[in-house]
Parts: structure tokens; C-alpha cells; sequence
């Protein structure tokens, strides 16, 4: 029981925003590529393997993370009781837990066809560059963005086969919003990044937060709005639309209070986000 315990906290399988922010992506991308395709029960058997995939990814990437971090994690108050950084699971056994997730994950993906495939073997060089990235640039956000929406991609050729400019731009748009909901999860560790030598947007931007994370979340509407633009008329996709737009407009201003006890449920919040953009796109196929 304490070893699933200590694999539950490793993993993060305890804090399901992770990877639903991995998969949200995935969902729109799937989301929109059903619009060219209209087959829902693959939509649907798709949908099914990128949650998974999501949870599985997300997993191997946070134990990887964590052995990467560990002395770093040691030094911040909020990560310093990690599995990892506290000694109670050693780093070989970690590594071990990783080739697995990552060998489940395998069989996930070869279900796809070969372009996705490769897209998908593509994505392990970013996700496993990423904990480096806080090292050498104080961007590891837009890397983590880079990272973490490579789904929206993934989802459209495994119906499409292909890649359009329209997906290229929906994966753009994304990159912002994690530019926006990442700076606002970093600002919790600002103070101890510092202190210990780490880079991140939030440092870069710690007196203009607020209007950095305000650009990225415009950017990433606008890019939204420009491919959706023909498909206001429909009630049900605008009225969808308008509430991701409210849960980002909201965030900007609970922001503003500069409360560092909210960030945490700020970033949190970006769930409703991705699941109302989902919903908005959805519904181009109703």
C-alpha cells in the first residue's frame, strides 16, 4: 500500500489538472479533424486513446521531471517532499517506473497510423528536454508549450494523415495559452527559483505578470477566433466560446489582486478552459 502511495504521489496521478491539460489540446485537435471526417465512433475510440495516452505521458514525464529536479527539489518548499527529493523511492527504481509507463504508452500510439506515429516518437525529444530548459532560458514555458500541445497536431493526422495550416495555427494558439496558465504556476516558486539559480517566465515578468499573461491569453483568442471565425452563427458553438473566453478573462483579473495564495487555483482553473474550447469546437459537427 506504501509503495502505491509513493507511485500515486510520483506520478501526480493524485492531481488529474496534469494531464488534463495534456489532453485538452488532444481534444481539439480530434475535435476538429471529426469536422472533415464525421466517423464518431473513431472519434470517439480516439478521444479514448489520447486521454489515456495523456495520463500515461504525463506520468513518465513528471517521474522523469523529478529525477532531473531532484536536488533542486530539495531546496523549494512547495516540491521539497517529492518521492524523489525526500529519499523515499530511489532514482533507479524511477527510471524503471518510466521505461514502463513510456512502453504502455508505445502500444497507445501504434494504434494510430504511421504519420502519427512519428509525430508521437517525435514528441519524446521535447518531453524530455523540457527539465532542462528552467537551467538555460528563462522561455521554459514556451518549451513546456511546445511540449504539452504537440497533441493537437498528433489528433489531426490520426484522421487527416496529413498537417494543415489551420491545425499549425490551433497549435500556435495553444502554445500562448500555456505560455499564460504556466507563468501563472511558476509565479507560486518565484522566491526559491530564484534563490537556487532557476529561470522562468514568471522571474522574467515578475513585475509585469499580469500584462504578459494578458498578451499571451489575447494571442491565443485571437488565433482561436480567426479559424472558428465561420462558425459563429451556431448558438451552440458561440455560447461555448464565450464561456472559455470568460474562464481566461476571469483569471486575468483575480490576477491583478496579486494573491499568491490563488495562483495554484488560477492555473487549476484552466480545466474549465479546455473543456469549453472542446465543447465550442464539438459542436461545429452538431
Amino acid at each position: 500500500m506504501q509503495h502505491l502511495k509513493i507511485f500515486i504521489e510520483l506520478t501526480r496521478l493524485n492531481k488529474p489538472i496534469g494531464f488534463m491539460l495534456l489532453f485538452w489540446p488532444c481534444s481539439w485537435g480530434l475535435a476538429y479533424a471529426h469536422y472533415f471526417d464525421q466517423n464518431l465512433s473513431l472519434f470517439i475510440y480516439y478521444l479514448s486513446l489520447f486521454f489515456f495516452g495523456s495520463v500515461l505521458m504525463r506520468s513518465a514525464g513528471c517521474v522523469f521531471n523529478d529525477i532531473v529536479d531532484k536536488d533542486f527539489d530539495k531546496k523549494v518548499r512547495r516540491t521539497k517532499t517529492r518521492p524523489i527529493a525526500a529519499g523515499k523511492i530511489s532514482v533507479v527504481k524511477s527510471l524503471t517506473y518510466v521505461l514502463i509507463i513510456c512502453l504502455i504508452a508505445f502500444f497507445i500510439l501504434i494504434q494510430f497510423n504511421l504519420f502519427t506515429i512519428i509525430l508521437g516518437m517525435s514528441s519524446m525529444i521535447l518531453a524530455f528536454l523540457y527539465p532542462f530548459m528552467k537551467r538555460i532560458t528563462y522561455w521554459p514555458q514556451l518549451f513546456l508549450g511546445l511540449t504539452f500541445n504537440w497533441g493537437i497536431i498528433m489528433a489531426w493526422s490520426a484522421i487527416n494523415n496529413n498537417i494543415s495550416a489551420e491545425i499549425i495555427t490551433l497549435y500556435i494558439s495553444a502554445i500562448f495559452w500555456t505560455l499564460g496558465y504556466d507563468t501563472i504556476y511558476g509565479a507560486q516558486d518565484m522566491s526559491d527559483d530564484e534563490i537556487i539559480g532557476l529561470k522562468s517566465t514568471s522571474i522574467k515578468f515578475k513585475n509585469n505578470i499580469g500584462l504578459f499573461v494578458s498578451i499571451s491569453y489575447l494571442i491565443s483568442m485571437s488565433l482561436i477566433f480567426y479559424i472558428f471565425l465561420d462558425f459563429f452563427g451556431k448558438n451552440i458553438f458561440t455560447f461555448f466560446f464565450i464561456l472559455y473566453v470568460l474562464t481566461l478573462i476571469y483569471q486575468l483579473i483575480e490576477l491583478k489582486k496579486n494573491e499568491k495564495k490563488k495562483y495554484l487555483k488560477l492555473f487549476k482553473f484552466n480545466n474549465f478552459s479546455g473543456l469549453f474550447l472542446f465543447l465550442s469546437i464539438f459542436s461545429i459537427n452538431l
